[in-house]
């Protein structure tokens, strides 16, 4: 069975390794600084109400690093099942997709996340792809059945098509 390449009216051009990386670090300052926040002022509001000096040495560890991994996975993807980006994604205009150029479901949204971590946690091998592959895909795009495009040209690219008139 040949492989269907999407339609350029759907899909936009396959987003390179440099700008998935710049949108990445954008996501990790972002989300380190929204949690951090969100701690910050947990910490206030619980001194406020109840008048105990909580401190994050008080928190253990293990707990820290629990409640920030399902917070990334809030991020991540929440982000993704919502609206097929994330907040850094929306800066640098991608987007995540299906193989096919439709909208991402859902569930393969939230499949990157864990996904997008076991390419980290190999040491890196599982972004070898964006790379060196032709379509620009990852681990996390494999198992997740998806691709990251570049959202401003799918838009320019249906404003074309719109604009077309047959002769």
């Amino acid at each position: 069975m040949s492989r269907v390449e999407p339609q350029p009216s759907r899909l936009g051009q396959y987003a390179g390794p440099v700008t998935r990386a710049l949108a990445y670090g954008a996501d990790v300052v972002i989300s380190v600084v929204v949690f951090e926040v969100t701690v910050a002022v947990s910490f206030f509001l619980i001194d406020l109400v109840t008048h105990a000096d909580v401190q994050t040495d008080d928190v253990p560890t293990w707990v820290s690093a629990l409640v920030f991994a399902l917070w990334l996975f809030v991020y991540f993807g929440g982000s993704w099942a919502a609206s097929g980006k994330t907040a850094g994604m929306a800066l640098l205009g991608l987007r995540v997709v299906n193989d096919d150029g439709s909208p991402i479901d859902r569930w393969r949204g939230l499949v990157r996340a864990p996904a997008l971590a076991l390419s980290l946690l190999t040491f890196g091998l599982g972004l070898v792809g964006i790379v060196i592959g032709r379509r620009h895909r990852g681990l996390q795009d494999v198992l997740a059945g998806s691709v990251v495009v570049y959202d401003w040209d799918a838009r320019v690219a249906r404003l074309r098509f719109l604009a077309h008139r047959p002769s």
